[in-house]
């Protein structure tokens, strides 16, 4: 399982003009699903993902959680963050786990997610997504469990 961190000032979602999530400060999480993931593991990144500290404390330093800056998290799932791209001029996606397998992880995390954290929003999964995003930083980090 890969996520994308994005430490943004705001962020949100649009699918057929609406938008489906949407956040002020806070971390937009594009997030991979392998096929060997489970939601053991799931739980892992997530529970890391709202740890990370990535927000300037008191000093201007790296410091803080999402909570503790009293961000939200905008949950995007992104398969073609599995593409293999070290060989040839087109991404593999062999490695990304079936959309329909995919999809009720993704769901199981999207509700451990809020379980975990009050401020959770979210896209709508395998959705024509178009986000918005102002980067803060821009500070973009990629973390890995597995």
């Amino acid at each position: 399982m890969r996520a994308l961190l994005q430490r943004v000032q705001q962020a949100k979602v649009v699918v057929d003009d609406q938008i489906t999530g949407e956040i002020g400060t806070g971390l937009l999480v594009f997030l991979g699903i392998a096929k060997e993931d489970n939601l053991d593991i799931g739980k892992k990144l997530l529970d890391k993902i709202f740890k990370y500290r990535i927000f300037d404390d008191e000093q201007g330093k790296m410091g803080w959680n999402v909570a503790q800056a009293q961000g939200g998290v905008l949950l995007v799932s992104q398969f073609t963050l599995m593409a293999q791209t070290q060989k040839g001029l087109r991404p593999d996606f062999g490695p990304a786990m079936p959309p329909n397998e995919a999809k009720a992880l993704y769901e199981q995390l999207v509700e451990y997610a809020k379980s975990q954290y009050p401020q959770v929003e979210t896209g709508i999964f395998a959705a024509d997504m178009k986000v918005h995003l102002v980067n803060d930083g821009p500070v973009t980090f990629n973390l890995e469990v597995n």
